[in-house]
């Protein structure tokens, strides 16, 4: 095993002649830098100086000691600098996935600002609805949506959404509003990929069954059936907003409004954060805040 003790003073000594000037580039006293070239040389029962009063040379075999070494801590010096500019300027690979949906609209958009903002960094993201396994599949990180199942994966919430129900005026002209959860039997619903829907009722959630003539696991097919007055929808405040801003679609059963789901970020608890990936979670976390 190489043993460290000396090379630095040695290489200070080597490169300006002098034990006391060696010293005061490094920071230490003239004795504790002459105590550790000696040690040097006497582990590796060398003399690597002739020493005069007046004048320090390096021997021959000094010489040699000093190109290996100085490679050696040149080296040193550029992983330092290396380790560094990670954690200035995120670079090299970062591997994401996150839902279909959301991550066109939201955190797509997000990735490449901040790809703009970091060039060096190489993204491979993955839009997908399934849950990948992170850990077998080589990814870095996912944004999930909504509640998190129990997992050894760590979650960080970046932001939240809201649930609404919601229907054109036109429907509700011809259908009537449903105002208690009851009455949505006698409503089309349309459904994606669930067949009930999620309320809060007393402080308590529940879910009720739906039924509609239209099923589909596209939220944009959904919205639209529902722009177009075919019947009543939930969708998240993404999907809905713009809609409900502009009066083409009408919020429907605020009191039994289920609370707002997370929005995550979740990663491998075992493995080691890197500065690329705490810094994107972190824009990621300050844009959606």
């Amino acid at each position: 095993m190489f043993i460290w003790e000396g090379v630095s003073e040695f290489v200070a000594v080597a490169e300006v002649e002098s034990f006391t000037v060696a010293a005061k580039r490094l920071g230490i006293s003239t004795a504790q830098v002459s105590r550790q070239v000696s040690a040097l040389e006497a582990r590796l029962s060398t003399k690597l100086f002739y020493r005069t009063t007046r004048k320090v040379s390096v021997t021959e075999a000094g010489q040699i000691y000093y190109q290996h070494c100085r490679q050696v801590l040149d080296g040193l010096e550029e992983a330092e600098r290396t380790i560094t500019n990670l954690q200035l300027a995120p670079r090299g690979k970062l591997r994401l996935t996150a839902p279909v949906t959301y991550g066109e609209k939201t955190i797509a958009p997000l990735v490449n600002d901040f790809v703009l903002r970091y060039p060096e960094l190489e993204v491979q993201m993955k839009l997908t609805n399934q849950k990948l396994d992170l850990v077998a599949e080589g990814y870095d990180l996912a944004v999930r949506l909504g509640k998190l199942e129990d997992s050894s994966m760590m979650a960080r919430r970046l932001s939240s959404r809201t649930p609404y129900v919601c229907a054109s005026p036109q429907y509700l002209a011809i259908y009537g509003v449903p105002h208690t959860l009851s009455e949505l039997d006698q409503h089309n619903c349309l459904q994606g990929n669930l067949d009930y829907w999620r309320f809060q009722e007393q402080g308590k959630p529940r879910n009720v069954r739906v039924k509609g003539n239209i099923r589909c696991d596209s939220g944009w097919a959904l919205l639209d059936a529902a722009l177009k007055g075919i019947g009543i929808v939930q969708l998240p405040d993404y999907y809905v907003q713009p809609a409900l801003a502009s009066g083409e679609l009408i919020s429907l059963l605020e009191h039994y409004q289920e609370p707002d789901d997370g929005i995550w970020a979740i990663y491998p608890h075992n493995r080691h954060l890197s500065p690329k990936v705490r810094m994107l979670l972190d824009y990621l976390s300050e844009a959606l805040s």
